[in-house]
Parts: C-alpha cells; sequence; structure tokens
C-alpha cells in the first residue's frame, strides 16, 4: 500500500526552503506515495509548483480570523469543519508536524493520520504526536532537523537537498522587471547583477544599514555590475532609508512577489544577505551566496563551495531571541564591509 503524507510546515519562508528538502528525500523513499504540503497562503508560491509534491492545503488563517473579529462564529465553525473534512478526506496515513507548535500540531493531529511526527514539538504540540525529534543537534548542515526526520523514515541523506522549483511564469516576470530596472532592451541579454538581502524578522537579526550603504559600492566596483536589493512590502521603509544613502543601489522591495523573487535570485551572480528566507534561497539554487549569522545560527555549512557562512562566535552567541548586548548587536558588528567584501570575493571571483 502506498504511504499518504502530509508534511505540516505553516509559515516561514525560510524555515520552508529549508524543509524542501525533504521533498525529493520522501520522494527517492516512497517513489509512489501520496505527498502533501499544509502551508499558510503566504508561502504557497514557494511549493505550489513543485513536481514532487502531489498537493498543496492552504489553511485559511487569515479568512478565520475575519470571521472571528465579525462575530460570525456559526460561519467560523462551518469553515473549520469543512476544513478538517477535507484533511481527513486525503486519508493520510503519516503527518509530519515541522513547526513543532501547538497551531501546527492540532492540524497533524486533525488530519486523523495514524502517525505523527513532530520536531521540536512544544506548546502541547508534544501531546498531539506520537514520536518527537530534536530541533537542533550536532549536525552543523543547512536543515539538519529535517535531514534527521529524513533519515527516520528511511530516506537516503544523499538524497536531501534543497528543492525550490517556479513556474515558468515567475521566471517570464522576473525577467521582465529586471530588464525594466537594468533597462535592458527585450532582445539584448541581461546583464550580470548581485542581489544583496538586507531584511528578517528580528532586529538582532540584522546588518547594519550604513554598513550595506558602504558595502555596495564597493561591490558594484569591485564586480563591475549592478547590486540590487531584495525584500518583501513590509521592508519598503528600511529599503527606502538604505537606497537614499547608497547611489547607484536598485530597490526592488515589495516589487515582486515571492515566486518571481525565487527566479530573481536564480539569476544573480552573488547573493549577500543575513538570516533570512531570501539568503536560503540563494543556497537552495547554487548561486554563491554569502550568509551573515550573529544571533541565530541556524546551520554553518552550506553544503555547497560556493555558499559561506560568516560567523562571529561571541560567549553570548547565538542568543536567538534574547540578545544580552544592550541592543549593540555586538555579534553583527563584528562584520564589517571589509570582511564582507572579502568573504564574497572567496565564494564569487570578480
Amino acid at each position: 500500500m502506498s504511504r499518504r503524507i502530509l508534511i505540516v510546515r505553516l509559515s516561514a519562508i525560510g524555515d520552508v526552503v529549508m524543509a524542501s528538502g525533504l521533498l525529493p528525500a520522501l520522494r527517492a523513499r516512497y517513489p509512489d506515495a501520496y505527498i502533501a504540503w499544509l502551508a499558510e497562503p503566504a508561502v504557497r508560491e514557494l511549493l505550489a509548483d513543485n513536481p514532487r509534491l502531489d498537493e498543496v492545503i492552504v489553511w485559511p488563517r487569515g479568512e478565520w480570523r475575519r470571521l472571528w473579529r465579525e462575530r460570525r462564529y456559526r460561519a467560523l465553525w462551518q469553515a473549520i469543519s469543512a476544513f478538517v473534512r477535507t484533511l481527513r478526506s486525503r486519508q493520510f496515513d503519516l503527518a509530519l508536524d515541522l513547526q513543532g507548535l501547538l497551531k501546527s500540531g492540532v492540524w497533524a493531529r486533525a488530519s486523523g493520520a495514524r502517525e505523527r511526527i513532530g520536531i521540536g514539538a512544544r506548546e502541547g504540540a508534544q501531546w498531539l504526536v506520537q514520536r518527537v525529534l530534536p530541533r537542533r543537534g550536532s549536525d552543523p548542515r543547512i536543515g539538519a532537523e529535517y535531514r534527521l526526520l529524513a533519515r527516520t523514515l528511511g530516506a537516503q541523506d544523499s538524497d536531501f537537498h534543497l528543492d525550490l522549483c517556479v513556474a515558468a511564469s515567475a521566471h517570464a516576470e522576473a525577467e521582465a522587471l529586471l530588464r525594466e530596472v537594468l533597462d535592458v532592451a527585450a532582445e539584448a541579454p541581461l546583464p550580470p547583477f548581485i542581489v544583496i538581502a538586507p531584511f528578517t524578522t528580528r532586529p538582532q537579526k540584522h546588518w547594519f544599514e550604513e554598513r550595506w550603504g558602504e558595502l555596495v559600492p564597493q561591490l558594484a566596483a569591485r564586480y563591475g555590475c549592478r547590486v540590487l536589493m531584495l525584500g518583501g512590502p513590509g521592508d519598503r521603509a528600511a529599503a527606502a532609508r538604505i537606497a537614499a544613502t547608497t547611489p547607484g543601489l536598485i530597490d526592488l522591495a515589495g516589487r515582486s512577489r515571492l515566486a518571481a523573487t525565487v527566479a530573481i535570485i536564480a539569476r544573480a551572480r552573488l547573493l549577500i544577505g543575513v538570516d533570512t528566507g531570501l539568503t536560503h534561497m540563494g543556497i537552495a539554487q547554487g548561486i554563491p551566496t554569502l550568509a551573515l549569522f550573529g544571533s541565530t545560527r541556524p546551520y554553518l555549512d552550506t553544503g555547497a563551495a560556493s555558499a559561506r557562512v560568516l560567523y562571529s562566535a561571541r560567549e553570548c552567541s547565538p542568543c536567538r531571541r534574547r540578545p544580552t548586548c544592550a541592543g549593540r548587536f555586538d555579534c553583527m558588528r563584528d562584520h564589517s564591509a571589509a570582511s564582507v567584501l572579502a568573504a564574497a570575493m572567496q565564494v564569487a571571483a570578480p
């Protein structure tokens, strides 16, 4: 009997990118399996066009919140009940809770799967699965916890590799936007360009705006190409500040949907970013990538000679969500524009 597998990873772009390595690993282990991924709308574009997935099930969390705010409790209950019926109609026999939170554990349990495995389950999610795997161990490689899960399920470690696929339409959107901002005619080849990804969810993971402003002109001069800045709609204000003090920098923050952003990164000569999903996308697509880590250290081994982590280990690091440096973020301050440029030249020679 073929397996019917549900992957539950609802949100966080970077974690979805790193967990994507499960898809080729599981597909190799269970070639005839039905594999579905439960996710929130924001990350659907990262998964929808992957040929190793049979289905992306979208949790309409925003719609349910709207019904709650409007006090339409009966409609909310009907929507929840219909969603649970949808999950159970797939007859999953294995649910993998990659997020390890109550909100993800609930859906692993509600799926009706007889076998449920969670990674680092907490908040009560540990009671909703039958087996909990550690979130962090001694493996320094990117996606280490997902690699462990793959091995636990009998997959070969060699079959685990980050797996991003977007449709041809996303590549067409990316090309059109690049031609516009680089001022390249339709019949001419696109010139090489560098991407920076300065933005993420917590201030202690950011590098300093003035240092991006110092680095970008040096990159442009050394490599002889333009530098593009990527980010989401919520990053526009910070992006505008960096662009205002950095002549020549092309600000694309919030100008492309997620799938097209993947396609833009796929064309880059070099990507430099902090601990953010866009940086992990560069590694996933084999782009020369330099990752600037400090308060977080999701991995030290990128698995690729053309991708490197720049990490300053201090006694307090990685502090993750609890900085002890009174907002100085010393670990990120250790990365100077000169040291970043030197490291970049090691992963992608001018």
